[in-house]
């Protein structure tokens, strides 16, 4: 049976689709920019093949698996969720890392509009990084929390607020720290704007309807990159 044809049942040489490998496939190559055509052309199969994976429930032969992990840049764990409880960063360092400063606009660039980033709230404990869903509005930082949950305790405060990405196929990621005063936000037209533009709720559930703003007074970024070989690379730079 060829290596991209669907099977209904587990095999020898077979790996069972989590039900969740279509969405990660889906996540992952509209993370890289790709298309399902260029995909496909990259794990030499035909693009209403790759749109079968991403969206129905299927069996992938290991060959087919390994050659779609590839093409996405990314491994067959990964793909099929078996580093989900896994700390990001686990694997080898790359051999040739360039550590390089990024600019404010290389920064705001890589915040994009929404993500999950980590924001520092001060306990009686002492301080905590707690996770949330933010926003990019206008150059702010905005996230919805509950007034008795922790994030809550970053208004009124100068605070830091860390987003990153790392790849652990490639061994590489960038990470965007900013500082900056939080407040609530409580007018009705700032809470209006706010709401259009929320992406997602957040991923804590429950009753968070008390959204904080960070503004930023300090956007500092730094990204960790591979140095390409420059016999793997065509004239114009890219991989061959």
């Amino acid at each position: 049976m060829p290596a991209d044809t669907p099977r209904t049942s587990a095999g020898p040489g077979a790996v069972p689709s989590r039900s969740d490998i279509g969405r990660r496939v889906a996540a992952r190559r509209e993370q890289l920019g790709l298309s399902r055509e260029e995909v496909a052309g990259r794990a030499g199969s035909a693009g209403s093949y790759l749109q079968y994976v991403e969206e129905e429930a299927t069996v992938l032969g290991v060959t087919f698996l390994l050659r779609l992990a590839n093409a996405l840049e990314t491994t067959v764990a990964e793909l099929s969720g078996g580093t989900v409880d896994l700390p990001p960063g686990t694997g080898r360092a790359a051999h040739h890392p360039e550590l390089r400063e990024l600019s404010g606009d290389e920064c705001r660039s890589l915040l994009g509009t929404h993500g999950v980033g980590r924001v520092v709230v001060t306990t009686g404990e002492g301080p905590a990084i707690v996770p949330v869903n933010y926003l990019v509005v206008q150059g702010n930082v905005s996230f919805r929390t509950a007034l008795d949950a922790l994030p809550a305790r970053a208004a009124g405060t100068d605070t830091a607020f860390e987003a990153d990405h790392i790849d652990d196929a490639l061994s590489q990621g960038w990470s965007v720290l900013i500082v900056g005063q939080a407040h609530m936000v409580t007018d009705a037209e700032s809470l209006r704007i706010l709401e259009e533009h929320a992406l997602t709720t957040p991923w804590a559930g429950g009753e968070r309807t008390l959204w904080i703003t960070i503004v930023p007074r300090r956007v500092t970024g730094r990204r960790i990159a591979v140095r390409q070989n420059p016999a793997a690379a065509g004239p114009s730079g890219k991989l061959r």
